[in-house]
């Protein structure tokens, strides 16, 4: 079976392949050499910029190559069969940090950033997450005071994914912060702004290949120009247009289940027991029955929230119903793929044991499960 390309278009499917064959040749081979080292392979980034994928779902006008919410969806789940920590970086980059330019950001900083951004020259990411700010926005302490004709920011940002290699940060501020959700602004800020500091990268338990670390902000100055949407309301306004991430984190949840499922696919053909290999079991038989059935619904609830994204339609209930299912049903995968290898899978040179440490972010990231679930409860009316 030809996972994930049912009710693909000729033209969706043909992109599939493309992708496809580029993760097996030149990320595969080299994914668990990236996550033991725990550095992001920057020049594959350029390597995708080389190749307009960068561009996916951004306008050609602004340096991007076209396409919108599908095929932004397919690069996804393909990069993620290869390694979740290049999808996650990639991702944070495009979906977020280069998104939030593009709607948000004036004609001037859209022709600066976006087209050395979508070549991968330079990199970006999303400094929201603080110490006490997750899932309650309202409880961002990073402040943005007027100076003369620009500003000041104030505060520490932790988490943020492409941090230690970041170009430009899109950072979350209070500027009217008695004002709570209303008073938060997005501000584009360089790597080398006076008083922006990087933090040592941090150790994770999984996303091996991706890099994250604290922002300090102490007195970093900035322009007015740096001011991205409008003030007190660029956060509610960035959560109005970045509509790809639950979709796009849906899809690389799809990606890396689908990579797991594959494995351990190969592993039960090939291991014998018992005069046979492991897949005469019942037991195996069904569990890969239940790992290509949940799956395949995954990617197509992410489908059809893309299409409606593709469409100008409301999604943003199909968008948490894909995510929801999509990371929780990566997580079961990756568990049983891990299983069905048995002590093999348990040890550091198995994809298997790869997949386990990455899926469970997938699960908290761009909203937990229970925010999307609350998500849509309200959708519902309850």
């Amino acid at each position: 079976m030809d996972s994930f390309g049912a009710l693909l278009s000729d033209e969706e499917r043909a992109w599939q392949q493309s992708v496809r064959a580029f993760v097996e040749r030149e990320v595969v081979p080299s994914a668990a050499r990236w996550d033991e080292q725990g550095r992001y392979p920057r020049p594959l980034l350029e390597r995708l910029g080389e190749l307009d994928w960068l561009g996916t779902a951004f306008p050609e006008e602004c340096g991007g190559s076209g396409g919108g919410p599908v095929e932004y969806a397919i690069l996804c789940a393909e990069l993620a069969r290869g390694s979740a920590g290049v999808a996650l970086g990639v991702y944070v980059h495009t979906a977020l940090a280069s998104a939030a330019i593009l709607h948000l950001g004036s004609d001037a900083q859209r022709r600066e950033l976006l087209p050395a951004a979508l070549r991968g020259e330079r990199v970006g990411c999303w400094a929201y997450a603080e110490a006490g700010a997750g899932a309650d926005a309202a409880s961002v302490a990073t402040r943005a005071r007027r100076d003369g004709d620009g500003w000041v920011l104030d505060g520490a940002k932790l988490y943020i994914t492409n941090a230690p290699i970041a170009d430009f940060a899109v950072i979350v501020a209070a500027t009217a912060p008695e004002r709570g959700l209303k008073g938060l602004s997005l501000f584009a800020v360089e790597r080398d702004a006076p008083g922006l500091a990087i933090g040592p990268p941090m150790r994770k338990l999984g996303m091996g290949a991706s890099e994250m670390a604290e922002i300090v902000l102490d007195g970093c100055r900035v322009g007015a120009g740096s001011l991205l949407g409008t003030e007190d309301a660029g956060f509610l306004e960035a959560m109005e247009v970045l509509t790809l991430g639950r979709i796009a984190a849906a899809s690389f949840a799809c990606g890396l289940g689908e990579a797991a499922r594959r494995a351990a696919l190969e592993h039960t053909r090939e291991r014998v027991q018992f005069g046979g290999p492991l897949t005469r079991k019942q037991f195996v038989r069904f569990t890969h029955a239940d790992l290509q059935t949940r799956l395949e619904a995954a990617w197509q609830l992410t489908l059809a929230a893309a299409r409606l994204a593709a469409a100008g339609k409301p999604h943003s209930e199909q968008a948490s119903m894909a995510k929801l299912l999509a990371s929780e049903t990566c997580t079961w995968a990756c568990e049983r793929g891990l299983h069905l290898h048995g002590a093999h899978g348990y040890m550091r040179e198995s994809a298997a044991q790869r997949f386990y440490r990455d899926c469970k972010v997938l699960e908290l990231g761009e909203g937990t499960s229970e925010v999307q679930r609350e998500t849509i409860a309200r959708g519902m009316g309850i």
